[in-house]
């Protein structure tokens, strides 16, 4: 037999049955809250992988998992999740860092345009290889 009765603890006090049903209530209502959130919305709609990396996901780790506005407008919430991706933490940091390099215009050096390479360590590589099946 229990060691509890209905409306009391085992140390003789009795429950506040009207606490615990604010309390349950007070969750199930921030659990549809959360249902109907963006994030949730686009767990339920995508795989739990990084969109980027493939990185894939389980409860324990999903907590890494973050939504992604492709536009970057926060407010553009379709329903059908068009333009929401899934990416990690890093992921997701290094798109946010991508677009505000693009935002402000960052090209990649200070003050002059990017030069190319002008050494090439393979232009001998071709008459060394063919010097080579020669010698076979």
């Amino acid at each position: 037999m229990s060691t509890m009765s209905k409306g009391k603890r085992s140390s003789g006090k009795s429950i506040d049955t009207a606490r615990l049903e604010r309390v349950v209530a007070d969750a199930r209502r921030d659990a549809e809250q959360r249902l109907k959130g963006y994030r949730e919305q686009s767990l339920r709609i995508h795989p739990w992988i990084c969109g980027r990396c493939g990185r894939e996901f389980t409860r324990k780790n999903l907590s890494e998992l973050t939504v992604h506005h492709k536009d970057h407008d926060h407010d553009n919430n379709p329903a059908d999740g068009s333009n929401w991706e899934n990416l990690c933490l890093y992921c997701h940091d290094n798109e946010h860092q991508r677009h505000l390099e693009q935002v402000r215009g960052y090209t990649g050096t200070a003050e002059s345009p990017k030069q190319s390479a002008t050494h090439n360590p393979f232009a001998g590589l071709a008459d060394l290889l063919n010097k080579q099946s020669d010698d076979d």
